[in-house]
C-alpha cells in the first residue's frame, strides 16, 4: 500500500509538472504571435504647432493621423503647443517619459526643434520632421513634406499672367511672407520671388513691401498690411500672401479701406480660402493634399515603431545644414475658381456643404 501511495504521488507530481510546462509554452507562443502583429512596444507622439496660424493642424492633420493610427492599432497621442515653443518642449519630454518611441514633430522654430530632436536621440526615440524641416542640429531621421519651393512657385506662376494683364505700369506688388522662424516660409518666398524677380529687375513690377509676419499671426498680418497700404497710399496692385490666413488679413485690410480685390495668393486650401476664391477676393490657394502627407508620415512612424528602416520609402534627400535627411517629398496643386470641384472637392478634402454657407452660398455652383 505504501508503495502504491508513493507511485500515485509521483504520478500526480509528474502530471502537474507536465501541465505547467505545456501551459508556459502555450503562453509564450501566444505572446510572440501578438507581438508579430500589432502589439508593438511604445507609442507614437504627434506634436502639432498651433491652431491659430492655419486651420489645417486641428481640422485636417489631426483627423488623418487619428484615422491612420486607429486603423493600424497603435498607441498614440496628439498634442498641440498652441504656438508656445516651451510648451512643445514639455510635451516632447512628457511623451518620452510616457514611453513614446517615435515623435512626429511640427517645430515652432528650428532651435527648439533641434533641442527636442537631441533629447529624443538621447532617449533612443526616433523623430520625423513633419511638414517643417528643422535646420539646426544634425536633423531628424526622416522629413515628410511637400516641395515647399514649388508651393511658392505655384503662387508665382498662377498670379504672373494676371499681374501682367493689369493696366498700371509698373505693377506694384507686395510680398506678405510667413514667420521668419519657419523654414517653410523661407522656401515659399524663394518660390514666388524666383518668378517675380525678373519682373522686378526689368522694372515691369515694383516690390512695394517684402514683409514677414511673426508666428504667422493673422492679427499681426492685418496690422502690417494696413500699414503697408497706408504707406503706399492704397496703391497696391497684387499680393503674394504665404497662406490663406494671411490672405484673409489682406482682404480685411482692403475692405476696411474701401478698396477692391487684387490678385492674391494663399495656401492650405482652407474653407475660408476657398470661400474667398469663390467670392472673388482671393485668386488662388495651394492645395497640399494633407491626407497624403499625414498618411505617409503615419506609415513611416509605424515602420519606425516596428524597428524598420524608413530610408527606402524616401523619394529624395534634403540637406538641413549639417546632414542629408531622407525626404518623402509630395507634390502641391494650385487651386483656382476653375478647378475647385476637380481638386479639393473630388479628393474629399473639402465639401460644398462646409463651403457654401451664409453669404458664400450665392457663389457656389447650382449643380453641386
Amino acid at each position: 500500500m505504501r508503495k502504491l501511495a508513493s507511485l500515485l504521488v509521483m504520478l500526480v507530481l509528474l502530471l502537474a509538472f507536465t501541465a505547467c510546462g505545456g501551459g508556459s509554452s502555450s503562453e509564450e507562443s501566444g505572446n510572440q504571435e501578438a507581438g508579430s502583429s500589432e502589439s508593438m512596444e511604445g507609442s507614437i507622439a504627434v506634436l502639432l504647432p498651433d491652431s491659430a496660424s492655419s486651420a489645417r493642424w486641428e481640422n485636417d492633420d489631426r483627423r488623418y493621423f487619428e484615422q491612420a493610427f486607429e486603423a493600424a492599432g497603435v498607441k498614440y497621442t496628439i498634442v498641440n503647443a498652441e504656438g508656445d515653443a516651451r510648451v512643445q518642449q514639455t510635451q516632447a519630454e512628457q511623451a518620452i517619459t510616457n514611453g513614446a518611441k517615435v515623435i512626429l514633430l511640427v517645430n515652432l522654430d528650428s532651435g527648439s526643434g533641434a533641442a527636442i530632436i537631441a533629447q529624443a536621440r538621447e532617449a533612443g526615440v526616433k523623430v520625423i520632421d513633419y511638414d517643417r524641416l528643422t535646420i539646426e542640429g544634425p536633423g531628424a531621421d526622416l522629413y515628410v513634406s511637400f516641395d515647399n519651393v514649388a508651393v511658392g512657385e505655384l503662387m508665382g506662376r498662377t498670379l504672373e499672367p494676371i499681374i501682367n494683364a493689369l493696366p498700371d505700369n509698373p505693377k506694384r506688388v507686395v510680398q506678405l511672407n510667413g514667420s521668419p522662424t519657419d523654414n517653410n516660409a523661407t522656401l515659399f518666398r524663394e518660390g514666388y520671388y524666383s518668378v517675380a524677380k525678373p519682373y522686378y529687375d526689368s522694372g515691369a513690377w515694383e516690390l512695394v513691401a517684402d514683409q514677414a509676419v511673426p508666428d504667422w499671426d493673422n492679427q499681426q498680418a492685418l496690422v502690417i498690411f494696413e500699414q503697408i497700404l497706408t504707406d503706399a497710399g492704397g496703391d497696391v496692385d497684387a499680393v503674394f500672401a504665404a497662406n490663406d490666413g494671411l490672405a484673409n488679413s489682406v482682404i480685411s485690410a482692403l475692405k476696411s479701406q474701401g478698396l477692391g480685390p487684387v490678385p492674391l495668393s494663399g495656401q492650405d486650401a482652407t474653407v475660408g480660402g476657398i470661400q474667398n476664391i469663390l467670392s472673388g477676393w482671393q485668386t488662388m490657394t495651394v492645395y497640399k493634399p494633407i491626407r497624403l502627407e499625414a498618411e505617409a508620415a503615419a506609415d513611416a512612424a509605424i515602420r519606425l515603431l516596428r524597428g524598420e528602416d524608413v530610408s527606402a520609402i524616401a523619394n529624395a534627400t534634403i540637406n538641413n545644414g549639417q546632414n542629408d535627411i531622407p525626404f518623402v517629398k509630395l507634390t502641391p496643386v494650385a487651386v483656382t475658381k476653375d478647378n475647385i470641384a476637380e481638386t479639393v472637392i473630388a479628393d474629399g478634402f473639402r465639401t460644398w456643404d462646409e463651403i457654401c454657407v451664409g453669404e458664400f452660398e450665392q457663389y457656389c455652383p447650382a449643380d453641386r
